[in-house]
């Protein structure tokens, strides 16, 4: 098992690609710490890691947090810290959308989307790093986007905050890389989850048309990219930004 004995928290982990990742850290060996504001999604997710494997119910936790609000997520790490004891694993997966023009965007969804998908992004980190740091050894593993590489019409905030990502991810890498802690962004194309499912059919086919593959990905496909960062098989890969599109970027 590739993540034998480690210990991972991954945000938004109540459902799509944060639940399948907790799914399959759980089947190689990790501990997995599931937060999530959707109380009721985030202990239903709890429940099928629990019986992932036969002693998964000792090796899983799920935290409600608000990622946006300072406080909740320091404790949300204190929480995941008084189970587990340490923290390997950091994977800043929540995220939001409130897409609009920007002629039509209003300042709540501009701040609405900045606040989960990049402060709570930092707040997640500068929260969880100290523990990675003080082991000299850790993985932190941000979500970007597609979005945050090539933009997108009605997008503008959540092309923002993409785009803030990956800058984050490479500024980290210089800061913690000599500290032991690697971190690297993981930029999906168009994933078969909730988010997309408020997609127009009309406009869904289009997207799909466009992918080399001819197919929206699986959450099981970002998932095993969060994977192959998290495990040993990456140790030198610091500062990068894996894209999981099915081609769509080229």
């Amino acid at each position: 098992m590739r993540l034998a004995g480690k210990i991972a928290l991954i945000t938004g982990g109540a459902g799509g690609i944060g639940r399948e990742t907790g799914l399959l850290f759980v089947r190689e060996g990790a501990c997995v710490a599931l937060a999530d504001f959707d109380e009721g999604a985030g202990h239903a997710a709890l429940a099928e890691l629990a019986a992932a494997a036969d002693d998964a119910a000792e090796r899983v936790q799920f935290v409600k947090v608000d990622v946006s609000d300072p406080a909740s997520v320091e404790a949300m790490v204190e929480a995941v810290i008084a189970r587990f004891g340490t923290l390997d694993i950091l994977i800043n997966n929540a995220g939001i959308t409130r897409d609009s023009m920007l002629s039509r965007m209003t300042l709540d969804q501009w701040h609405n989307v900045i606040d989960v998908n990049l402060s709570g992004v930092f707040y997640c980190t500068k929260y969880a790093a100290p523990y990675l740091v003080a082991k000299g050894k850790g993985r932190i593993i941000n979500t970007s986007s597609i979005v945050g590489v090539q933009g997108n019409i009605g997008q503008t905030n959540y092309a923002a905050t993409k785009a803030g990502v990956i800058g984050m991810t490479r500024t980290w890498a210089k800061e913690l890389g000599y500290k032991g802690v690697t971190v690297n962004a993981v930029a999906p194309g168009y994933i078969e989850t909730g988010m997309v499912a408020k997609v127009p059919e009309k406009v869904l086919q289009s997207m799909v048309e466009r992918v080399p593959l001819r197919r929206l990905g699986q959450p099981a496909d970002i998932a095993k990219a969060y994977l192959y960062l998290a495990s040993d098989d990456a140790a030198y890969v610091n500062g990068a930004v894996l894209e999981v599109n099915g081609g769509l970027s080229i």
